[in-house]
């Protein structure tokens, strides 16, 4: 690929930075969308949608539904990135904050099973597809309009706009839940209460379609588009000739996104059903851990484009190993201080092992198969672990009797990703040219 495609020419620093904005705020609309669910099926959803199950098979079965969105994700992935390798990363943003948008507000305009019966559940299901087809797309083209703007030792910190996304949407999310239960008696949250957060996405979907619209396209696109290597069936390559590169990039992420997602909505279940703290007193120990995970992800991200992706990527996945344990002997402490350590320091794990990851996978991956790369590794990736981690941290909790199985599950994902990481040390940066000073991940 040609130097000329593949360095973003240099721009007015301002123009870069709104874009990184445009990236982050459309990023956090989409993902305030997908963690209200993820909370909603933690806190009600098996009540409302499977009541004729028992409190726990009801759980398993919100969870079960929370992992179909996964499962529509790689698809998503899929869509998304062949159209945005063939008609731009801008326009395929633009769809994909639509869709979550009516699928997140038309989610809380849905009858229950008392209302409707079997057709409910199988609605939700629906829409829950439709969420996951959204996300699974949504974040290649947000990462690669931020990292394609970048200047080039500045890829981590750029990228890491479109990161800070996740816990800024995941903190509103928990704000918005947190002054709805607050304002609420049980009766009315189960009643009508937690529709409210659902239906407010359709202000904050405006919100960022209105920014995103607004933006350029990416200069890397742009002159891939006038050029004749624009490859007309992105998929195609990149599996004839980046399998091995697709199969790292996923398993190095399947680690970070299980235990995101166990912290993010596995824990809402243990600590009320299980240790029988409060609702609210298990959404301000997620809003103190989402703004650590906000603030921890700006120093790594800055400290991947100083010593490298891989460097960082190891000490987010070191913590992981030798923290799962003692985080849960923390947690089952009930006491809220101790719980806030070990939720504080899981973050930092986070933050090392999602706040490079944009700059990452566009890194790997050339220009003509860069979005199609970078989607399809974080949509496959997310839908065999995040999906389904909250679904097996219940089933090994209700097999074994002890919590501390989560944590040897938790363990021995990351012991993957840590190999994974490990596997793509000398791999030449898609970026690297004589002139830019990134020539290795």
């Amino acid at each position: 690929m040609s130097q000329r495609i593949d360095t973003a020419p240099i721009a007015d620093i301002r123009s870069k930075k709104r874009v990184a904005w445009a990236s982050a705020i459309g990023t956090s609309v989409e993902w305030y969308d997908y963690h209200v669910y993820s909370l909603a099926a933690a806190l009600v959803i098996g009540k409302l949608f499977f009541p004729e199950v028992s409190p726990l098979a009801g759980t398993m079965a919100a969870f079960a539904t929370f992992a179909v969105g996964f499962i529509a994700r790689p698809l998503g992935g899929i869509l998304a990135g062949h159209l945005s390798d063939r008609i731009g990363r801008k326009k395929v943003m633009v769809m994909t904050l639509t869709l979550m948008g009516v699928a997140t507000m038309l989610i809380g305009l849905l009858p229950t099973y008392n209302q409707i019966g079997v057709a409910a559940p199988i609605l939700l299901v629906a829409l829950r597809l439709l969420q996951g087809l959204s996300a699974g797309g949504e974040w290649g083209s947000a990462a690669l309009m931020a990292v394609e703007h970048a200047p080039a030792e500045k890829r981590g910190v750029f990228g890491n706009f479109v990161q800070l996304g996740t816990p800024a949407g995941m903190f509103l999310a928990n704000v918005i839940i947190l002054a709805v239960t607050f304002s609420l008696s049980n009766d009315q949250f189960e009643t009508w209460g937690w529709r409210v957060p659902f239906l407010l996405s359709a202000v904050m979907v405006g919100v960022g379609y209105f920014i995103r619209a607004k933006v350029e396209e990416s200069p890397v696109f742009q002159e891939l588009s006038k050029s004749t290597e624009v490859t007309k069936m992105p998929i195609v390559e990149l599996f004839r000739t980046h399998k091995k590169r697709v199969l790292l990039a996923l398993l190095s992420f399947v680690g970070s996104n299980a235990v995101g997602y166990i912290f993010l909505a596995y824990i809402t279940s243990y600590g009320t059903r299980q240790l029988g703290l409060s609702r609210n007193t298990m959404l301000s120990v997620l809003l103190i851990g989402c703004a650590t995970w906000f603030v921890s992800m700006i120093y790594f991200a800055r400290l991947s484009d100083r010593i490298g992706r891989l460097k960082v990527y190891a000490i987010g996945y070191g913590i992981f190993i030798l923290w799962s344990i003692p985080f849960f002997m923390l947690f089952n402490t009930a006491n809220f201080a101790l719980i806030v350590l070990g939720v504080v320091v899981l973050t930092f794990g986070l933050a090392a092992t999602y706040g490079p990851q944009a700059a990452l996978f566009a890194e790997l991956f050339p220009a003509g198969v860069r979005a199609s790369g970078a989607s399809l590794s974080y949509a496959i990736g997310a839908c065999i672990s995040g999906g389904f981690a909250p679904l097996i941290a219940t089933a090994l909790f209700s097999a074994t009797g002890t919590v501390y199985s989560v944590s040897i599950f938790m363990i021995a994902i990351c012991i993957v990703s840590m190999g994974a990481t490990f596997g793509m040390r000398g791999i030449r940066s898609s970026f690297a040219s004589p002139t830019d000073p990134v020539r290795s991940l």
